[in-house]
């Protein structure tokens, strides 16, 4: 029992002293409850609504005031022309359209039915199926007000789902995993391979070679770039094949949207490494630095607007958020780079940042 007693204090200083992956061990939890519970969420809130009246009169502003009034929605543009909804729903300003007849208070008056339309985004079937939900509940809520005070009121809504009018899922996951299985491929086995570099010695003798450091990283991720364009054009191909996930956009912008993502993965992994000195460490740290973000801050499963606005805020950081927004505009949307140039910006400004923070964290000279 006392040669027990003494590994079991071993153990303990040996954990004590680690101060790294006893922060992990520490907070991962604390930190996965938080982030699982705040961003699993499936509430629907300020939905951007698009309105087009090409005529206003009294029946039309009263109903566009409902959907104010109701909490859910957030009118982001009123126009008078049905081609104007495309470039809101291209630039994601708009989430939901409703389309409103011209006369239509006069039907209402008459007694004949009243139309419109209610155009919504499907790229995310969950959330496209709840905003219609609401936009006919509303729409329903003023029917029955109406009819309350004896008038025969008759508003005929028609529904319509863009982008994805099937509602199937796999065109909503298969363009995130994308930035799920880079993560993976780029993030995590780059600071494992610097790593394992340094736990076995052979760090010491590339750092003696006439190599430059700047040469060392490159001979390091260069490979791992090339997996991931690899895994890239293989995740299209199956998106296609297996699961029919349509490619309305453009392939070449895709796969060098793709690329930018793997540069700022391999610059995340190469950071993380450089922080490091074990394996263990460096996995730990990838997961909390990669994974979990882009599985739950990216919008990849949950709806970023779902989220509190800490998060959301919190998201804006995540390479991930911005790739999945554009994998899933070009492949299902057929969005082009005029309309996704901020997002493309925003990544590429995140990989060179990373570029240059991994390469000065990368040291010669061995502590």
């Amino acid at each position: 029992m006392n040669a027990l007693w003494g590994l079991l204090r071993k153990e303990g200083y040996h954990i004590l002293r680690d101060r790294r992956t006893l922060a992990v061990i520490v907070f991962l939890p604390v930190l996965q409850v938080l982030l699982f519970g705040y961003a699993i969420s499936t509430d629907v809130n300020h939905v951007r609504l698009a309105i087009v009246d090409p005529a206003p009169d009294d029946a039309t502003i009263t109903l566009r005031n409902r959907f104010e009034a109701a909490g859910v929605f957030d009118t982001v543009a009123v126009v008078p022309r049905t081609r104007d909804l495309d470039q809101l729903f291209q630039e994601g300003r708009a989430q939901e359209a409703v389309v409103f007849e011209p006369g239509f208070a006069v039907d209402l008056a008459r007694g004949t039915p009243a139309r419109l339309l209610i155009v919504t985004d499907a790229t995310e079937p969950n959330s496209g199926s709840a905003f219609q939900y609401y936009a006919m509940a509303v729409i329903q809520a003023y029917q029955r007000e109406l009819s309350g005070r004896g008038q025969t009121i008759v508003i005929v809504p028609q529904s319509r789902m863009r982008f994805n009018p099937t509602r199937e899922s796999s065109n909503l996951f298969v363009p995130g995993l994308m930035a799920f299985v880079l993560t993976i491929i780029s993030s995590l086995m780059t600071a494992i391979s610097l790593t394992r570099e340094k736990e076995t010695g052979t760090m010491e003798a590339l750092l003696v070679s006439p190599l430059r450091p700047w040469q060392i990283i490159v001979g390091k991720v260069a490979p791992y770039l090339g997996i991931g364009f690899f895994s890239v054009v293989a995740i299209i191909v199956a998106a296609r094949v297996v699961f029919h996930v349509p490619l309305r956009g453009s392939l070449l912008l895709l796969l060098a949207e793709g690329v930018l993502f793997i540069l700022a993965s391999l610059s995340l992994g190469i950071l993380i490494s450089a922080r490091t000195s074990s394996q263990r460490v460096a996995m730990l740290g990838a997961l909390v630095g990669t994974m979990l973000p882009n599985m739950l801050l990216s919008g990849f499963i949950f709806p970023v607007e779902s989220m509190p606005v800490l998060l959301q805020w919190a998201s804006n950081v995540v390479p991930g958020r911005w790739f999945v927004t554009i994998a899933r505009s070009i492949m299902l949307k057929g969005t082009g780079l005029e309309y996704l140039w901020r997002e493309t910006l925003i990544l590429a400004a995140m990989a060179l940042a990373l570029l240059v923070a991994s390469a000065r964290s990368f040291s010669a000279r061995l502590e």
